[in-house]
Formats: structure tokens, C-alpha cells, sequence
């Protein structure tokens, strides 16, 4: 009777089979350029971020305005104060300067709050030149709006009293308010003073005194 036998499992041929068997590894390579690129990119972000923050902390003295003023109008000097802003090339001026600021005029109207540029300001005004009056209007209630300061623009108006047998007329298209002041003690009257025509300034200095005359403030004209 023949006994079947299995054929022995050769382990180590099972072993060295071609499922086995790893594929070599090679060496890990250095790459020394690599490496010092990248410290070189860090380095220059580093540098690049101390940079700006140096930047930032570069301020200048600048000239901010702090009530309006009228366009044609002289810089007063109590209206000019120091601020210290970055230096982004813009051509402020330069606190340094402000003398030269108040003996200046308005180019245009500037209003509180506004950062001087030299665009904004004229060595002559064309307001307060030659052909040019100011004269002072004390006015009662009625006779202006509320809020009129310095700088806005007005039409003044001849309005006649009940006795008069004149026609309600405009005297000035467009005055400027060379000064506003405030409402006199008594709460009854309102001074402010207007640049006009020297040949009507009579004429509205005479009504101005007798009570006829009135303003209207002109917003688009400012």
C-alpha cells in the first residue's frame, strides 16, 4: 500500500521569489543649493517686512485746516495746526512753512478738517483786490440764515421798510463772508462782514444802516 506524500514547501525558495524581492534605494542626495535658496527667501521676507514697518513709522508734519476758508480768502493763522501723517509723497505742506501759509490766500474754499497742499493756496487774492470793499452788515432776526460763518458765499438784498417806495433788488450776486461773529448780547442782531464791488459798496453800506438790507447763503457756490 503506497502512502501519497505531499512534496515538502521549500521556504526558502518561497523567500527569494520575485514578490519578495525590494527594489534598491538609493542614496539620499545633499542639495546644498537648494537649501541655502531657501535661508536667502527667508532672509529677504524678513528683511522686506523690517522695511515696511520702518516705512510706516516714517511721519511728517503737515498743516491741517480747522475752519472753513473762503476761497480768495487770507489763511488765518489761528485756523492752521500741526498733524503728523506718513509720508506717502503726497505734496502736503510742510508745517515748517506755515508763514509763509498766513500771508497767503484761499485758492479755493477749504473746509475744516482738510490737509493743506500747495494747490490750495495763492500768493494774490482775486477777492480782496483792486475793485474790491468790504463792508459790515448788522442784521436782525429774518434777515439771515442761521449757520452763515466765514467763507460761505451770499447774495445780498436790498429789501425796502413799509415807508420806503423802493423794490426788493439784489445788491451783490455772490459776496463772500470775509468774517461772521456771533450774535450780540442781546440775541436781537447778527454782524458779519461781506467782500463786494467797491462801486455798490455805498449803496449797501447806506441800506445796511437804515435796516433794509438781507442775505441769502448760497451752498453751490461755495
Amino acid at each position: 500500500m503506497r502512502t501519497s506524500e505531499k512534496p515538502a514547501v521549500n521556504a526558502a525558495a518561497g523567500l527569494s521569489g520575485p514578490a519578495s524581492r525590494k527594489l534598491p534605494v538609493p542614496p539620499r542626495e545633499r542639495k546644498p543649493a537648494l537649501a541655502a535658496l531657501a535661508v536667502l527667501l527667508i532672509l529677504g521676507g524678513a528683511l522686506a517686512t523690517t522695511l515696511l514697518v520702518l516705512n510706516s513709522g516714517n511721519r511728517v508734519s503737515a498743516i491741517r485746516v480747522t475752519q472753513q476758508i473762503g476761497a480768495g480768502q487770507k489763511f488765518p493763522p489761528e485756523a492752521l495746526e500741526e498733524v503728523k501723517i506718513a509720508d506717502t509723497g503726497v505734496d502736503f505742506v510742510s508745517w515748517s512753512q506755515r508763514q509763509q501759509v498766513v500771508n497767503s490766500f484761499a485758492a479755493v474754499t477749504i473746509l475744516p478738517g482738510t490737509l493743506l497742499t500747495n494747490q490750495m493756496g495763492v500768493r494774490a487774492s482775486t477777492e480782496l483786490g483792486e475793485g474790491k470793499a468790504t463792508v459790515g452788515l448788522a442784521l436782525k432776526p429774518g434777515q439771515m440764515p442761521a449757520g452763515i460763518q466765514q467763507g460761505d458765499r451770499v447774495q445780498v438784498i436790498y429789501v425796502p421798510s413799509r415807508s420806503s417806495q423802493g423794490q426788493t433788488r439784489v445788491l451783490a450776486s455772490s459776496a463772500l463772508v470775509f468774517a461772521a461773529g456771533d450774535k450780540s448780547r442781546s440775541g436781537n442782531s447778527g454782524q458779519i462782514t461781506v467782500v463786494v464791488d467797491s462801486a455798490g459798496a455805498p449803496e449797501i453800506a447806506a441800506f445796511a444802516s437804515s435796516g433794509e438790507i438781507a442775505v441769502a447763503e448760497l451752498p453751490g457756490a461755495r
